[in-house]
């Protein structure tokens, strides 16, 4: 565990840092992070409704001595009529990166989601170009399930993505 590293929820002045990432041009350095612009408006209108934590999804940040690292995020993924789990992303700022900070918040959000909801399964997808978050996904406990090809549309083309997962069973909640 990295010391200090923690989530919490996003406060109001958080809102511009989230929104930072998906402002910039692709050429920013989140070449796995750019789906084209887009506007603050809607995250401010639904931190204002329900602080980002909702029934379906949520947003934390990942913060280190009240400094802003980044974001983790969860939304629901269906499995059929009687259950469903997460699926969860991160975004971290470029001087975070490479520090073992993304594992460690992958680490405390799949402890949260397991503790406070009733799921068995946490998912999440990366680029498989994205060797770094794939190292992270698996330091963090998850296991490497597959590709999907042609999943996922970014700058003007569909790409391949990796699935990883991590069940309940596998994460010991302290």
């Amino acid at each position: 565990m990295i010391r200090g590293v923690h989530l919490r929820p996003v406060a109001e002045e958080d809102l511009p840092l989230l929104h930072a990432p998906h402002a910039t041009a692709p050429e920013s350095g989140a070449a796995f992070d750019w789906f084209g612009f887009s506007g603050a408006g809607a995250r401010r209108r639904r931190w204002a409704e329900d602080g980002l934590l909702g029934p379906d999804s949520g947003v934390l940040v990942v913060a280190d001595d009240q400094e802003f690292l980044g974001s983790v995020g969860w939304r629901r993924n269906p499995f059929g009529p009687l259950n469903h789990g997460w699926n969860i992303g991160i975004g971290l700022r470029a001087e975070a990166r490479g520090r073992g900070i993304g594992t460690q918040a992958q680490v405390l959000l799949a402890r949260y989601l397991f503790a406070h909801t009733e799921v068995n399964r946490i998912d999440a997808h990366t680029h498989v170009e994205n060797i770094a978050e794939q190292r992270a996904l698996e330091k963090a406990g998850f296991t490497r399930e597959g590709v999907m090809r042609g999943a996922q549309f970014r700058n003007g083309a569909y790409h391949d993505m990796v699935v990883y997962s991590l069940l309940r069973r596998e994460v010991i909640l302290d």
